[in-house]
């Protein structure tokens, strides 16, 4: 414990962090990569949280939309120019 919090909140406020830094982007790949970070903490905060699924299961799927924009809409975008 380090202030009297625990890892796993320290954990949750690094994702919610993440989270409101990435809204603040205006670029928005850069947008997508910080957002993604932040899903990736609140994955492992919800494991953390003994399987907390509805965190889990939400921040997947953010993180796998981030991806798909992040990689394939690129790929697309390079092949009409």
């Amino acid at each position: 414990m380090l202030l009297g919090i625990t890892i796993t909140e320290w954990v949750g406020y690094a994702a919610s962090l993440a989270l409101i830094i990435s809204f603040m982007m205006k670029n928005i790949n850069t947008l997508r990569i910080i957002n993604s970070l932040g899903a990736v903490l609140f994955v492992v905060y919800g494991i953390m949280l003994q399987t907390s699924y509805p965190i889990i299961i939400t921040n997947a799927f953010i993180l796998m939309v981030n991806i798909y924009y992040l990689t394939y809409k690129r790929k697309v975008a390079f092949a009409k120019a």
